[in-house]
């Protein structure tokens, strides 16, 4: 019984990991690998683009308006370690402290190039 209880608990683990990797995109939970960030801009307080290294770019869009984040930049704790997950984590403004809560991420997709004729 107790072989049973450890295995299903590895067993869970690997799911786990394998769905913080590619989780379905429609739980709006995708998490990024904070190593993976290469940088941070902020077009307005509600909107947080992480850009990736490999050139990706994921949007986030912040449940709400959280004041003073364009201007004052934001700080988060990782949870789980190394990763910042859409839905389920918090961040901080800088220098205001509001504190605001992640939306669902969203992968940035480039517009096509214009095809001259």
């Amino acid at each position: 019984m107790r072989s049973l209880l450890i295995a299903a608990t590895i067993a869970a683990g690997l799911a786990t990991a394998a769905q913080a990797q590619n989780p379905p995109a429609s739980t709006g939970s995708i998490c990024l690998r904070s190593q993976d960030i290469s940088n941070t801009t902020t077009p307005d307080d509600k909107t947080i683009l992480f850009h990736m290294r490999g050139g990706k770019v994921w949007r986030n869009d912040l449940r709400g308006t959280c004041s003073g984040l364009r201007f004052h930049g934001f700080i988060y704790t990782a949870t789980p370690p190394d990763q910042i997950c859409g839905n389920l984590q918090i961040i901080r403004v800088l220098r205001t402290h509001a504190v605001c809560s992640l939306g669902p991420f969203t992968e940035v997709t480039k517009a096509p190039a214009d095809n001259p004729m």
